[in-house]
């Protein structure tokens, strides 16, 4: 019997084959894997834009002119001494000596001029005895006429005579009256008897002839002097409306009103001025003070305003984004009247709509949003 032997090299193996079918097992698999989401997606994820919307409303809408001046007073009275003397400073109601801001009335006192040089200036006394004395010579001299014992030159001397003392005595009068320094306006005593220094002056102090005793301004009414640049001359108009501010006052307007624009442009500075009347009843407002005013060229009322910020320029149009669902589309819009905070839309919008007032600088149309506000 003859037996046979299968030599096998040291250090290795016999290599085997894989079975036909467990290799397909495997590829099976594989693709079952792949099909679960084991490789890479395909698919993108959306991103959301976080944005603030905010309604679209109606409110009112202004085109003004802003400006800056200084007010002043409507008109002023500067009382003077005519006469040399000893000033003397009038009382008010409560025995109190006057002052500056005090009210004062029409044809109200507000100092004596007395003394030696007061009292002569005046003759009114001596004036007086002499008008009295050429009218009893003039009556004599007529009765001598009458009765063809004088002359009517002579007359007519004693007539002229008379003529003469009586201006006298009406001239003294007249002094005797300037000596009381009296208003001829109602108003508000903006300076009261200061020296060329501005110290107040002393009751019983000598002063001369022009020395300026009171300056009286009314103040119910003040006026701004705003000196405007040419093309707005066309936007200004006598009657125009507008408000005032000043910084003291932080949320107060007052009214005021156009009174007049100036005939003529300014050939230095090429500007024109325009004087606003200013309603001052309250008495906030003074002489002096630097004040903001806007005047009113056109009011439109209950219109759809948004914000300013809301609009933005695309391809040269402006335009908004409105939200629709999720998204926004983007919507062309026709502005008008408007300010720094919101404006007119009279085209493209209406009043309810919901549109982005935040987070539009990367907005497109269509661009799915996460809203807020």
């Amino acid at each position: 019997m003859v037996s046979s032997q299968v030599s096998r090299t040291p250090g290795k193996r016999s290599a085997r084959r894989m079975p036909a079918r467990g290799f397909g097992v495997l590829v099976l698999v594989g693709a079952l894997v792949v099909a679960c989401g084991g490789g890479p997606s395909t698919d993108e994820v959306e991103f959301l834009v976080p944005v603030v919307v905010q309604d679209v409303t109606r409110d009112t809408v202004e085109d003004s002119l802003v400006a800056t001046g200084t007010l002043r007073a409507a008109e002023s009275v500067i009382v003077l001494v005519e006469t040399a003397g000893r000033l003397e400073v009038s009382r008010s109601a409560s025995g109190r000596r006057l002052a500056e801001g005090d009210r004062v009335e029409r044809d109200q006192v507000l100092a004596i001029v007395k003394g030696e040089d007061a009292r002569l200036a005046a003759r009114v006394d001596a004036s007086q005895r002499a008008y009295q004395t050429a009218l009893a010579e003039r009556d004599a001299r007529a009765k001598l006429f009458d009765q063809e014992l004088i002359s009517e030159e002579e007359l007519r001397r004693a007539e002229t005579a008379l003529e003469d003392a009586k201006v006298t005595w009406e001239r003294s009068l007249l002094t005797e009256d300037r000596l009381k320094l009296t208003t001829p306006i109602s108003g508000v005593i903006m300076k009261l008897a200061r020296d060329s220094e501005g110290r107040p002056v002393a009751d019983g102090q000598l002063v001369a002839p022009g020395f300026e005793v009171a300056l009286i301004s009314p103040t119910n009414t003040l006026i701004v002097d705003l000196d405007l640049v040419g093309p707005e001359l066309a936007r200004v108009r006598p009657g125009q409306k507008g408000r005032v501010r000043h910084f003291a006052f932080e949320g107060v307007d007052i009214g005021g009103t156009v009174l007049r624009l100036s005939p003529s442009v300014d050939p230095v500075t090429h500007t024109f001025r325009a004087e606003v009347a200013v309603a001052n009843d309250t008495g906030l407002l003074r002489p002096g003070m630097f004040v903001e005013v806007t005047l009113v060229v056109e009011r439109r009322e209950d219109v759809p305003v948004v914000p300013r910020a809301a609009v933005t320029e695309r391809g040269g149009e402006r335009v908004v984004f409105v939200l629709d669902g999720q998204r926004v589309a983007r919507r062309q819009v026709v502005l008008g009247l408007g300010d720094d905070d919101q404006v007119e839309v009279r085209q493209g919008l209406t009043a309810g709509e919901r549109i982005v007032v935040r987070g539009l600088e990367t907005l497109t149309d269509g661009t799915r949003v996460r809203t807020s506000g």
